[in-house]
């Protein structure tokens, strides 16, 4: 199977580590095209998935690629990605994975359905790697393959969401965000809560938080005029991103998930928070990678600091609840990964058929021109006939005669059921 599937996520990389190789959304398509220029040999087509939890690259071939062809793209694909984290392929490998074939295929099909994230279940993964797919056929990197891979990756999805539970009972990392604000203040009716960016991460996160009705919602990010709109829709103020340090200390929850390449919040703006704050606690949680709060500020008295990896194992439990139900999903995605499989088999005899068609569409027209030749001459029809179709006879019976004629041993009783099957069972069904 010509797919692979190369990356580091959660499961094989520290936080730290995760966020040097995370691609914002903005630079995805640029990474795409640089990915394809890379393997330009083999004109692969070329797909990226970057997330808090993850970056990956899928890389596909023809289903007519030969094993080794494919394999000759992993180490160029190493390389790559190693540059665009900043390390050497070496330091990589240790901390990533290469799938290839059906395991290529079942990984992203697991990670579709939410069998692959921190929090089993969780859905932001779908729409992310949606948006992956749109980037790539954006930048002209989706062909037929993992056009199909992706499309039945999402189908795969919707069945388990919608079959099992882990789709009925499926908790996001923002539901999660909000059951941890709720165990550190019981209430947050008297909360004042900051969400620093307003992408889709935050917008949830926001979303969950606003049912609990909180005292305050605020809205600071580097687009003032995204952050007015998501600020409207919550009913929240905006703040300038540019004097969050000065307002720090007027929250009791901060919530920060921006695609910022260097922290957003430093050990002294919070130093200075909590003195203002006369020591008041803080709850932060840095749902951004790379991340947007500096690690050193979890040392400080009453800051209660998390990042997406504590949020994910603060939550555990209730992925282990769900347990019960992985075991259907898990064969919902082998459903799945069979019958791409299947599929790929089929788009790999099409060169075949084709050249096959083009033989006998040419020993046709060959004899049909003799036959016009003939008939031309007043030969009679019958016997110009007669001589057309055993001609066509003899040309498609060939190859087979002399491979039943000059094989011995094992070939040659596969070539008599080869020769059984082709010509003697179709007859018989036909009658």
């Amino acid at each position: 199977m010509s797919v692979l599937a190369l990356g580091l996520n959660h499961g094989s990389a520290p936080l730290d580590l995760r966020g040097r190789f995370a691609i914002p959304l903005e630079a995805l398509g640029r990474s795409v095209q640089g990915l394809r220029s890379h393997l330009a040999r083999a004109q692969p087509e070329v797909a990226i998935l970057s997330t808090c939890n993850r970056t990956e690259l899928y890389v596909g071939l023809p289903p007519s690629a030969c094993p080794r062809h494919a394999l000759e793209l992993a180490e160029p694909a190493i390389e790559w990605l190693a540059a665009h984290g900043g390390t050497s392929p070496d330091s990589l490998r240790s901390h990533s994975y290469f799938l290839q074939g059906a395991d290529a295929a079942r990984h992203a099909f697991r990670v579709a359905a939410g069998l692959d994230s921190m929090v089993l279940g969780e859905p932001q993964i779908l729409g992310q790697m949606k948006v992956a797919v749109r980037e790539a056929d954006s930048a002209g990197a989706l062909g037929a393959t993992l056009h199909q891979m992706f499309q039945r990756s999402f189908a795969v999805a919707k069945e388990v969401r919608s079959s099992t539970e882990i789709g009925a009972h499926a908790v996001s990392m923002a539901a999660a965000a909000v059951r941890l604000a709720l165990q550190v203040f019981e209430d947050l009716g008297d909360a004042r809560v900051l969400f620093v960016g307003a992408g889709e991460m935050i917008e949830l996160v926001a979303t969950h938080f606003a049912a609990q009705k909180p005292l305050q919602m605020t809205v600071a990010n580097r687009s003032a005029e995204r952050g007015r709109l998501l600020a409207e829709r919550l009913h929240a103020q905006q703040l300038p991103l540019a004097d969050l340090g000065q307002h720090l200390q007027d929250f009791d929850i901060v919530i920060s998930c921006t695609a910022s390449s260097l922290p957003l919040i430093g050990l002294g703006a919070v130093e200075r928070a909590m003195k203002a704050r006369k020591r008041r606690p803080m709850l932060m949680l840095d749902l951004a990678v790379p991340r947007d709060i500096e690690p050193e500020v979890a040392r400080l008295d009453d800051v209660f600091l998390y990042t997406v990896d504590d949020l994910a194992r603060h939550v555990q439990t209730s992925g282990e609840r769900r347990q019960a139900a992985v075991q259907q999903a898990e064969a919902i995605v082998s459903a799945g990964v069979s019958s791409f499989a299947q599929w790929l088999e089929q788009r790999a005899t099409v060169p075949l058929i084709q050249a096959l068609q083009r033989q006998t569409e040419d020993w046709r027209q060959a004899e049909l021109t003799k036959a016009r030749r003939a008939l031309a001459r007043g030969q009679d029809v019958d016997a110009v006939m007669e001589t057309l179709s055993a001609a066509l006879t003899r040309k498609m019976l060939h190859g087979a005669l002399s491979e039943l004629h000059g094989s011995a041993g094992p070939a040659h009783a596969q070539w008599m059921n080869s020769v059984e099957k082709l010509f003697l069972r179709p007859a018989a069904v036909r009658e």
